[in-house]
């Protein structure tokens, strides 16, 4: 007998359990309802009335300017952006020291080009590996459209009675709301990895149960090592998470969604549940009960989210390589169609692996042991110190 036997068994416990289902049905229906709130609030931050959230951004981005007339520069929000006034060559050396993250460049004539009605054409160069060049470019896009609105009325309110038409006015960017496009790659990243701390209790009644139903005796009894029972029940609950990011991913695409670079995504999220299901199973093999091992669990997962989470905002304030230890780091960065080059992937799977492997390993021992499954059950101390001696 396989692992494999008992993944089978224990997935289609899943399915079959009224109890399982209906818990499956209630988390897409916190997605839904997420996607909702979401979107509000992203819609609110697009408004005008949402942007007066924006001053707790200063000095988070920066930009070179070079506009002789500084029609462009004055209007820029200060809140928002640093704005330094440069030429062409000092400002694209600053980007490419990475000491800003873009330069606009106004023509000198744009005054003259105004009054004559001609179009004004704007270039906007961006850092496109730095996460925050989206709020360069929204913010050049507001303070343009903002020029475009006053220039269009001034034009129309001097135009004679027979000519109606409305100037053009154009400018080499695009991009969304200021703080949207941060806001949403990283709702989008977590809402991703939230299955992964949704199905803890399946693996804790899994294992935890045997002890409670006292059914541990009946698996050790039967032709199959407690390795293999431990990572078939772990193997069913990762099975599990995969369907549920898989249908996750759907309903956000409905939902209008972009995903860019949809398959590594997937693959980064359900990957980084394999040390999440070893480190629960540890957590399970050990508690005697299911209301230890919650208690426990909930601490640790708070750890995890915290260790996925912070590394990923830290690389939107500021581009490090060492952010990509997390797996949420790399998967913004996909979602943001940023080119990852594959040593950028480096760190994220060692540490999946290696956590990975300790946290089984540790289950297996645990289960093993017959104090720990049991009883009387030795303390974490005890624990411990076979651990160092080899004895575990």
């Amino acid at each position: 007998m396989k692992f494999t036997t008992i993944t089978k068994w224990e997935f289609k416990d899943t399915l079959s359990s009224r109890k399982s289902v209906m818990i499956f049905i209630l988390q897409l229906s916190i997605l839904l309802l997420m996607i909702v709130v979401f979107n509000s609030f992203v819609a609110n931050m697009e408004s005008e009335q949402g942007l007066s959230i924006a001053p707790s951004l200063s000095g988070f981005a920066s930009v070179n300017v070079q506009d002789s007339s500084g029609l462009f520069q004055k209007r820029i929000n200060t809140q928002v952006l640093d704005v330094t006034s440069s030429n062409y060559n000092s400002s694209l050396k600053k980007m490419q020291q990475g000491q800003s993250t873009g330069f606009l460049q106004v023509p000198d004539d744009t005054v003259n080009d105004i009054r004559t009605m001609k179009p004004v054409n704007l270039v906007l160069y961006v850092d496109y590996t730095d996460p925050k060049r989206s709020l360069v470019e929204n913010e050049v896009n507001s303070t343009a459209k903002t020029m475009q609105d006053a220039i269009s009325a001034s034009w129309v309110g001097s135009l004679n009675p027979q000519n109606d038409s409305e100037p053009e006015f154009s400018q080499k960017s695009a991009g969304g709301a200021m703080p949207a496009q941060v806001m949403d790659r990283v709702m989008l990243a977590i809402l991703l990895f939230l299955p992964l701390f949704l199905f803890g209790n399946m693996l804790v009644d899994s294992i935890v149960g045997e002890k409670e139903r006292k059914t541990g005796e009946i698996l050790i009894a039967m032709p199959i090592s407690q390795a293999q029972v431990v990572l078939g029940k772990g193997m069913a609950v990762v099975l599990t998470i995969a369907i549920q990011v898989a249908l996750w991913i759907l309903i956000l695409l409905i939902a209008g969604f972009q995903i860019k670079n949809l398959f590594l995504v997937y693959a980064l999220v359900v990957l980084t549940s394999l040390p999440v299901v070893g480190i629960t199973s540890a957590v399970s093999a050990y508690a005697k009960n299911y209301k230890e091992a919650g208690i426990v669990l909930s601490f640790i997962y708070i750890g995890i989210v915290g260790f996925l989470i912070i590394p990923a905002v830290a690389y939107v304030a500021r581009k490090s390589m060492a952010a990509n230890i997390s797996s949420m780091t790399l998967v913004m960065r996909l979602l943001s169609g940023e080119p990852v080059a594959p040593v950028d992937y480096l760190p994220a799977i060692l540490c999946i692996v290696i956590v990975g492997l300790l946290s089984y390993w540790i289950a297996v021992k645990l289960f093993q042991r017959e104090d720990v499954s049991f009883g009387p059950r030795p303390g974490i101390l005890k624990l411990l110190k076979d651990l160092v001696s080899l004895k575990f």
